[in-house]
C-alpha cells in the first residue's frame, strides 16, 4: 500500500493555500471554478503562459509558484489538448505528470481541480486522474538507508484533494481505483523484491496475504507435486537448497455456476539459468523471472478487494533455478504431469518446464472456461518487440481480440505472433515427446508452440512479458524498476468482458 499519498474528494470550489493544479485545453480555456480564482492570478498565468509559450498542448505543463495575490503557494496548469480526445490512459497520464510534478515544497495540501472548460470530468475520469497519481508516487526504497545531516529529508504523507461535482460517485469509483492500485504495487513490490528475500516460500506468504480480502489460498509442496507426476516443474527447482511450491489461489465472486477463469503465472524466484548457466552481465535482473506469477499474484488481489462478479483461479509455480549436483542437466528427461516426456536441450529454458505443469493442472482440475498464462520466457521476444508489446499467443482469436482490446484500453499493449504446426516441428525431439528448445531461431514463437501442447483443447493466450514485465524505461505512472504490467490489462480483461450487465 502506497502510504506516501493520501486521496480525498471534496466539492469543487476555489481552493486556495498550498498547491492548486488545473487543466487546460488547446484553446487556453479553464474550468468554471478555476476562473473564479482572483483575477490577478489568471492575469499572471495568462503573461507567463504567454512568455512560456504555454498553449495547453496535452501533456504539457506550467507552473508558477507564489502567485501574486497570495491566496495559494503554487499554481500548475496542466495541458489536456482537446478535451474530447482524452482517452481513459491519457488522463491516468495527467495523473501521473502532477505526482512527478509535486516536489517537497508541496508536502502540504494539494488540491486538483477535476474540471474543464466543458465543466466537471466524470467520476470515473477524476478517480483515473488519481490512481495515475498514485501509481506515479511509487517508489521501492525499502533497501536504501536514510540520509542524515544536512541531506536528510523526512518523507510526509502528501494530502491530496480532488475537487469534484458529485463526491459520492468519486469516492465510490475510488473504491474501485484503490483496489486496482494494490494489485499494481503488490505486484511491482514483488518483483522488485531480491531473490535473497524472495524464495518460493517467501512468495507463499505474499499469496497467503490474500486471505485477508477473501481469496482461498492452497499450498501445494514438493512431495503433493510429486505425487501428482509434475516432474517437470520440480525438475526445475531441483538444484536449489529452497523447495519448490505451487499456490492455487481462488477468488469466487458469484453464486453462478460454471466453468471459472484461470490465470497463471511463471514464478522462477530466480534464474541462473541452472547448468546451461546465464552470462555474468545482468544476470541481477533474473530476480525478476518472477513477474508472471506477480501479475497473477496481484490481478487476484484486485479481483478479491474490489468485490469482482467472477470465479477466477490463479495459479502460480514457484521455483529457484540453480547450478547444484542435484541440478538437472542437458540431455535428461522428464515427463510431465500429462504424461509427456521432455528432453532437457538447455536447463535455462526452463520456465515452459513450470507452465506445462501449472497449465496442465489447472485445465484438469477446475475445467476453467480459458487459460491465459503469463511469463518472462524469452529473450526472442525483445529482439521482435522490444519493451513496447508484450507477445501474445492463443488459440482462440476470439480470446486474443478480447486481450489486444483490453491492451488498448490500458496501454499495457500486446502484439499477436503466430502459431503453426510448421514451427511445432522444431521442438520435435529425436528421443523424447518434445524438447525444451528449438534453438536460436523463432524462439518466441517455438516456447509458445511447447506451451500448446499442454493446454489441449482449452481456449488459452500466452503472454510472452519478458520485455515489459522488468526492467522498462520510465513513464508518467511508472517510475519502478519492476511496473506491475499485465495486473491492469487483466482487470480490465476481466471486468469488460465478464461483469458488464452481472448482478
Amino acid at each position: 500500500m502506497n502510504e506516501m499519498v493520501k486521496i480525498s474528494y471534496q466539492a469543487l470550489k476555489p481552493a486556495s493555500g498550498g498547491t492548486v493544479v488545473i487543466f487546460v485545453d488547446s484553446a487556453l480555456r479553464l474550468g468554471a471554478t478555476a476562473l473564479l480564482m482572483d483575477e490577478s492570478v489568471r492575469s499572471v498565468l495568462k503573461r507567463a503562459g504567454k512568455i512560456a509559450r504555454f498553449k495547453g498542448k496535452k501533456e504539457t505543463c506550467l507552473d508558477l509558484l507564489a502567485p501574486a495575490d497570495g491566496k495559494f503557494d503554487r499554481l500548475l496548469a496542466v495541458g489536456i489538448g482537446t478535451e474530447g480526445e482524452m482517452s481513459q490512459q491519457d488522463w491516468l497520464k495527467i495523473g501521473g505528470i502532477v505526482s512527478g510534478k509535486l516536489g517537497p515544497s508541496d508536502d502540504g495540501e494539494v488540491t486538483i481541480l477535476c474540471e474543464t472548460s466543458a465543466g466537471a470530468v466524470s467520476p470515473a475520469v477524476a478517480a483515473d486522474i488519481m490512481l495515475g497519481l498514485r501509481l506515479g508516487t511509487y517508489r521501492f526504497d525499502r533497501y536504501k538507508s536514510p540520509k542524515t545531516g544536512d541531506e536528510a529529508e523526512k518523507p510526509v504523507p502528501r494530502r491530496v484533494l480532488a475537487a469534484v461535482k458529485d463526491v459520492a460517485s468519486a469516492r465510490k469509483e475510488h473504491v474501485l481505483r484503490t483496489a486496482i492500485g494494490d494489485g499494481v504495487e503488490l505486484a511491482r513490490d514483488l518483483v522488485n523484491l531480491p531473490a535473497n528475500d524472495l524464495g518460493p516460500l517467501e512468495f507463499v506468504k505474499y499469496c497467503e496475504s490474500l486471505r485477508a480480502v477473501g481469496v482461498k489460498v492452497e499450498v501445494l509442496t514438493e512431495k503433493e507435486m510429486s505425487k501428482l507426476g509434475m516432474r517437470a516443474l520440480l525438475g526445475v527447482g531441483q538444484g536449489s537448497r529452497r523447495g519448490s511450491r505451487l499456490v492455487v489461489m481462488r477468488w469466487e465472486g458469484t453464486k453462478a455456476t460454471g466453468k471459472p477463469l484461470a490465470f497463471v503465472g511463471k514464478g522462477v524466484v530466480f534464474d541462473s539459468g541452472g547448468i546451461s548457466i546465464k552470462p555474468a552481465q545482468n544476470m541481477e535482473d533474473m530476480k525478476g523471472d518472477m513477474a508472471g506469477a506477480a501479475c497473477v499474484t496481484g490481478l487476484m488481489r484486485t479481483l478479491a478487494q474490489r468485490k469482482a462478479k467472477v470465479n477466477a483461479i490463479g495459479i502460480v509455480g514457484l521455483v529457484e533455478n540453480m547450478p547444484d549436483g542435484n541440478a538437472q542437466r542437458p540431455g535428461d528427461v522428464v515427463r510431465a504431469m500429462s504424461g509427456q516426456t521432455i528432453e532437457i536441450i538447455n536447463t535455462d529454458a526452463e520456465g515452459r518446464l513450470v507452465l506445462a505443469d501449472a497449465l496442465w493442472y489447472c485445465q484438469q482440475r477446475f475445467k476453467p472456461r480459458f487459460m491465459v498464462n503469463l511469463a518472462t520466457l524469452t529473450g526472442a521476444v525483445l529482439v521482435a518487440l522490444g519493451q513496447e508489446h508484450a507477445g501474445l499467443f492463443s488459440n482462440d482469436d476470439a480470446l486474443c481480440e478480447q486481450l489486444l482490446a483490453a491492451g488498448r484500453v490500458t496501454d499495457e499493449k500486446l502484439w499477436r505472433l503466430p502459431l503453426s504446426p510448421a514451427y511445432d516441428k522444431i521442438i520435435d525431439s529425436k528421443i523424447a515427446d518434445v524438447k525444451n528448445s528449438g534453438g536460436r531461431y523463432a524462439g518466441a514463437i517455438t516456447a509458445a508452440q511447447f506451451l500448446q501442447r499442454f493446454v489441449n483443447k482449452t481456449p488459452w493466450a500466452h503472454l510472452d512479458i519478458a520485455g515489459t514485465g522488468m526492467g522498462v524505461s520510465a513513464s508518467e505512472i511508472n517510475h519502478s524498476w519492476g511496473p506491475g504490467f499485465g495486473v491492469r490489462l487483466l482487470e480490465r480483461f476481466v471486468a469488460d468482458q465478464f461483469e458488464k450487465g452481472s448482478a
